[in-house]
């Protein structure tokens, strides 16, 4: 399939597409956004009718706290074996397949009448995404070339942009307006007709795509990268809440002795379909890149929580006046991703490292801010530096996926996304888990405005450092955007 149909037509000897098939490309990476649109939303769109939820069915904290995590850890354990079964199996196929199991698992959740039915089909739900997610980045990589590439990883970034704040927003929303007297139900029933949709144009416009000499699955491997994301995550996820108990220091200690393990095995099965080929590793563009998704990952783990503490407790905000601040940055973050798309990778690494750039000077604006005005600060007064550090992470994400895939061949595109979006995954654990060190232990849990902004000020200082990681990592990349046909 071309994907000529992104831009004005190609500008290579390429012959020129028919209208069907420029038509059949658009439709397809609709289909592929949408999915991408489904996962981020889901993952946040439950923190607003939380209230509600517990009302409705009586839950109790632990299952709270489970309507989150029991959604998440799924998807990170499975996101690697998700992204290879597609390389063996078709990335269309597995596309399809975590689509029917996510649209099931949403109606599950909108007609649970009790927290035990609720948390298992979230977990349902993450087991579909970590099916269904590798397949975005995969397809995307193996059916767009050129300019149009570029522009599709852009709009792939745009998304991302959008979703991280409509998540909230939709879920408030719904639930406020108690559709057909359904409170918060339609947060997830929402996911049944867009789904069909997905399924429908899916199978008729994704192309299939797949490893060229298809083995056997890593079964091992599987198991043991399953395993070792558990030991990790589960540990990073819980430890805060329960003060850093031995438990978790232990679990992270077999989760990395497990984790030497699968490399050691995945090194031994290099020549018999491992579940992540090694060769992936060779060079410094995959590997640097995939470094700098898992600081992303981190520094967004970091920042966004703290952040909403310190609007609503060092600043008074109200959660709508706090959301209002959420919808600026990501206003400047779809304007950051917009100027990433329509540069069609024209500039190479230099975008991202441009944004970053932008990213640091507006965070130490923001903290002098922060500094000068103290308890004083005002929505209007923090929009510049906000709606900056937004358009400067959005020239980074879109970018950054398309520039550290380029050179994976396309038999292990579907391995290279599922390691690529684990780092993501992975990262926002890590930085969930410094918040414990980074702020909570100047609040500890107190309210206290002073406070609260003092911790927060620590932050941007930790998320300063971890941009200029991020900057520098951004060298492996290419310097110079490599010309394909489109």
């Amino acid at each position: 399939m071309s994907s000529s149909a992104l831009g004005h037509g190609p500008e290579h000897t390429a012959p020129t597409p028919t209208s069907r098939t420029a038509f059949a490309a658009r439709i397809a990476l609709l289909v592929l956004l949408t999915a991408e649109l489904m996962d981020i939303l889901d993952q946040s769109v439950v923190l607003t009718a939380l209230p509600a939820i517990q009302d409705s069915t009586g839950a109790g904290p632990a299952a709270v706290q489970w309507l989150t995590t029991g959604y998440s850890l799924p998807v990170a354990i499975g996101l690697i074996t998700g992204g290879r079964l597609g390389d063996l199996y078709g990335r269309r196929r597995l596309l399809l397949t975590g689509t029917v199991v996510f649209t099931t698992a949403s109606l599950l959740c909108g007609l649970a009448s009790g927290p035990g039915v609720l948390v298992g089909a979230r977990a349902l739900q993450g087991v579909g995404v970590a099916l269904m997610i590798p397949q975005v980045l995969a397809t995307l990589h193996v059916t767009f070339a050129g300019r149009n590439r570029s522009k599709a990883f852009g709009l792939y970034g745009a998304v991302l942009s959008i979703a991280n704040v409509l998540g909230p927003v939709m879920g408030g929303l719904l639930t406020e307006a108690d559709l057909f007297g359904l409170s918060w139900r339609p947060i997830f029933l929402i996911n049944v007709p867009v789904g069909l949709a997905v399924i429908v144009l899916g199978r008729r416009f994704v192309p299939e795509s797949t490893e060229q000499k298809a083995d056997r699955p890593d079964l091992a491997g599987m198991a043991l990268s399953a395993l070792a994301v558990v030991l990790i995550v589960f540990p990073l996820t819980e430890g805060h809440l329960h003060h850093w108990p031995l438990w978790v220091f232990g679990l992270l200690a077999a989760g990395l002795l497990t984790l030497a393990v699968f490399l050691r095995h995945q090194r031994r099965k290099q020549n018999g379909a491992p579940l992540v080929p090694p060769s992936l590793f060779r060079g410094r563009q995959f590997p640097g890149g995939t470094a700098a998704q898992l600081v992303h990952g981190l520094l967004c783990g970091l920042f966004f929580m703290t952040w909403t503490l310190y609007l609503q407790h060092g600043l008074g905000m109200s959660p709508f006046h706090a959301a209002l601040a959420f919808v600026l940055l990501s206003v400047g973050e779809l304007g950051g991703a917009t100027i990433a798309a329509k540069s069609a990778g024209r500039f190479a690494r230099r975008l991202p490292q441009t944004g970053l750039l932008i990213t640091i000077a507006a965070m130490a604006g923001y903290g002098l801010q922060i500094t000068a005005y103290g308890s004083g600060l005002t929505l209007l007064g923090m929009t510049a530096p906000v709606v900056l550090v937004g358009f400067g992470l959005g020239m980074v994400s879109g970018p950054l996926a398309d520039l550290s895939l380029a050179e994976v061949p396309h038999d292990n595109a579907g391995a290279a996304s599922g390691v690529f979006n684990t780092a993501m995954h992975l990262g926002i654990a890590l930085g969930t888990a410094m918040t414990a060190l980074v702020f909570f232990t100047t609040t500890d849990g107190s309210p206290d405005a002073g406070l609260n902004r003092e911790a927060f000020l620590a932050v941007l200082w930790w998320v300063g450092g971890l941009l200029a990681l991020m900057w520098a990592l951004t060298f492996c990349l290419p310097r110079h955007a490599t010309v394909q046909a489109d």
